[in-house]
């Protein structure tokens, strides 16, 4: 059976702009950050770029900035394109031929070369990108070139020669584009991985194929593509100036709309950079500038809205201006949603003749489909030696256990994985929230600002007339651990706990079991007869930070982070040392030896927060992650550090104990 799923057929269901999901304090506060944060990158946008030599001094930076967000700094090699023809399809004005290229050993890419009969002099050509138009009949892929394969027929029938390429996501070798989105595949942040550059890399491979061919003028090529196709035009445009023009469709919006308004909930992960020095789009796509640009949209797009388009297109215009190329840059207009439509498409056919051909003329052509899927296909039988469908295992380099630790890691880890971490010591806000006495054992609650817009709270226990401490000890829970602790406090704390007993889902009126007293007993004992202090702590987006237990909300939410240039376990490790912060400026911990406590994830977060964080005596480390795919997602960290590289810089930090069963209180 023959199914074309445009990518539109993934729903948007949440954002936490949106009522409907705001559920638990964690949601409302979640909001406020993301909004926080998405404002304060939106007015850094370009704003440090007042004169032509301002950008003509750093826009050389940002290519390669954008480059490294990509995975593409360094280049890989250009190894030879072993570019094969399997096939020529005839028209009466135009052949098409099969083709297919490696843009690096086993990175094949399948596409559809569209040259028009009777050249008689090197032509403009366009590379055309693919969007998200599956063609699968009887679970056979034949690419999303056949999906689109209208528009290159149309722009060889008007003189063009239309190289049309495959993406990863729905080509012949079927990869993934939705690592995160759907597949859980977080260590994607990790390695710093995104198929956007893998995108963007075949297209640049594609203009090598494109420069070879005789009956190609290198002077006069292009972009263009729609959806996911107008993003990786936006990438290889700003990448690689061989492209002259460029007409990117519905293929860009900013920060505001993605974060706070929740388009990116629409987008899978070739959408986005990985975004590291913390740019929102305009600084992108201000690359292109001076070369002719022209942006196209519909008015009711619903994942690339018309108001985050236009805000953009004011940012780009101020840098064409200061180029004194104002007439280089276009907006084009249509009504509609996210279609591909004959009307959205002739002001770009009217583009590329203007800027390519030198002269516009009237559109007498439309563009429609000539062949069926098979008609198009390149492969019989897929190469063996492919690495396409698993390309996101090997893209980009990262770092092995066997390769020594870097000197300067942890200054390296700190501009690359934690950027987004303040750069000094922010006002903590600090707040009794509670405190009561139980059998001789004090407790209390203390709330305090991990960084604005996210207040978080910390809970103390100790002996009740304790004076001076022998050592404070921190411990992170992870969710049993967490759930543990607040069963053993409910008999003592059922009305103080009243909100976190409710998240948990605990009935802070239920029948105390007597199993349950006699474990209190003995963790009120163990309190009182120790002289230290207990220090309890969940980061954001656990514990009274919760958010709604929705997995496709809480998936939205981590890929939030990423667009602002942070992960969720990134900041929950600031939020560790915001804590220890808190509690050393406690009366009580003053001066006090500090010991810290993780567990599976949080085993990771506290070996981390170690290697930033002086005069830890000692961390206890139960079940530390081995590899990069158990170990929390910190943005890149795995191009510079494996967790054994972490654990090894701990280790000459301060005194680790390495835990066989669960410790802590």
């Amino acid at each position: 059976m023959k199914r074309l799923l445009p990518y539109f057929a993934l729903s948007i269901l949440t954002t936490f702009g949106k009522a409907a999901e705001i559920k638990t304090p964690g949601d409302r506060m979640f909001a406020r950050y993301f909004e926080s944060e998405t404002k304060r990158l939106a007015k850094a946008d370009l704003a440090d770029i007042k004169t032509l030599d301002d950008w003509n001094a750093k826009k050389d930076t940002y290519r390669r900035q954008l480059r490294e967000m990509l995975g593409l700094d360094p280049l890989p090699k250009r190894t030879p394109l072993q570019t094969k023809t399997t096939g020529v399809v005839q028209h009466d004005e135009f052949e098409v031929r099969k083709l297919h290229y490696q843009s690096s050993p086993g990175l094949y890419v399948t596409g559809n070369l569209y040259v028009p009969k009777k050249l008689t002099r090197p032509a403009p050509a366009i590379l055309y990108v693919c969007g998200h138009g599956q063609v699968r009949i009887d679970d056979v892929n034949y690419g999303n070139k056949a999906h689109y394969q209208h528009h290159g027929a149309w722009f060889a029938r008007n003189g063009y020669v239309c190289l049309m390429i495959d993406t990863i996501q729905l080509g012949e070798l079927a990869g993934i584009h939705h690592g995160t989105y759907r597949h859980r595949m977080w260590w994607w942040n990790s390695r710093g991985y995104t198929p956007a550059g893998v995108e963007a890399w075949n297209g640049i491979r594609a203009l090598d194929y494109l420069e070879s061919l005789d009956f190609v003028d290198n002077s006069r090529i292009g972009v263009t593509g729609r959806s996911g196709g107008g993003a990786y035009s936006w990438w290889i445009a700003t990448l690689d100036e061989r492209i002259k023009v460029a007409a990117p469709v519905a293929g860009i919006t900013d920060l505001q709309n993605h974060v706070i308004d929740g388009v990116v909930d629409g987008h899978c992960d070739c959408m986005f950079q990985v975004n590291t020095y913390r740019w929102d789009f305009g600084q992108l796509a201000a690359l292109v500038a001076p070369r002719p640009l022209l942006i196209l949209n519909t008015d009711r797009d619903a994942i690339f809205p018309l108001d985050g388009v236009t805000r953009l297109h004011t940012k780009i215009a101020r840098i064409y201006d200061l180029h004194d190329k104002p007439q280089n840059l276009g907006l084009a207009i249509t009504p509609g949603g996210h279609s591909d439509s004959q009307e959205l498409r002739l002001p770009a056919f009217n583009w590329f003749n203007k800027h390519l051909k030198n002269g516009s003329r009237p559109i007498t052509k439309v563009a429609t489909k000539k062949f069926s899927p098979q008609q198009l296909k390149v492969f019989k039988n897929n190469p063996v030696d492919e690495r396409t469908t698993t390309i996101h295992d090997s893209f980009p380099q990262i770092v092995s256990d066997e390769e020594a630790v870097d000197p300067m890691l942890l200054d390296v880890i700190r501009q690359k994985s934690f950027a987004a971490w303040p750069s000094g010591n922010t006002e903590l806000n600090i707040r009794k929230a509670w405190n009561v006495v139980h059998d001789g054992v004090r407790l209390a609650a203390y709330d305090f600002d991990s960084q604005p817009h996210v207040r978080l709270r910390m809970y103390i226990a100790n002996k009740a007339d304790l004076t001076t401490p022998k050592a404070v000890h921190i411990e992170i829970p992870d969710k049993f651990g967490w759930n543990r602790y607040l069963k053993l406090g409910l008999p003592a704390l059922a009305e103080q706990w009243s909100k976190e007993l409710k998240l948990a889902g605990v009935d802070k009126n239920a029948p105390i079991s007597k199993k349950l007293q006699a474990k209190l007993a003995r963790q009120m004992k163990f309190i009182r007869e120790h002289p230290e202090v207990y220090v309890t702590f969940m980061p954001r987006g656990t514990g009274l930070s919760q958010l709604t237990q929705n997995e496709r909300h809480l998936t939205q939410a981590r890929r939030r982070f990423m667009l602002l240039g942070q992960t969720l376990a990134g900041q929950q490790a600031l939020d560790v040392r915001q804590c220890i912060r808190a509690t050393r400026q406690l009366d009580l911990c003053k001066g006090i030896p500090l010991e810290l406590w993780g567990y599976n994830s949080t085993a990771s977060l506290v070996a981390v927060v170690t290697l930033f964080e002086d005069n830890i005596h000692t961390i206890h480390l139960h079940n530390y992650p081995q590899t990069d795919k158990e170990q929390p997602d910190y943005l890149n960290i795995s191009r510079f550090a494996t967790p054994r590289h972490l654990l090894e810089l701990a280790k000459r930090r301060t005194h680790v104990k390495i835990l066989k069963e669960r410790g802590g209180l």
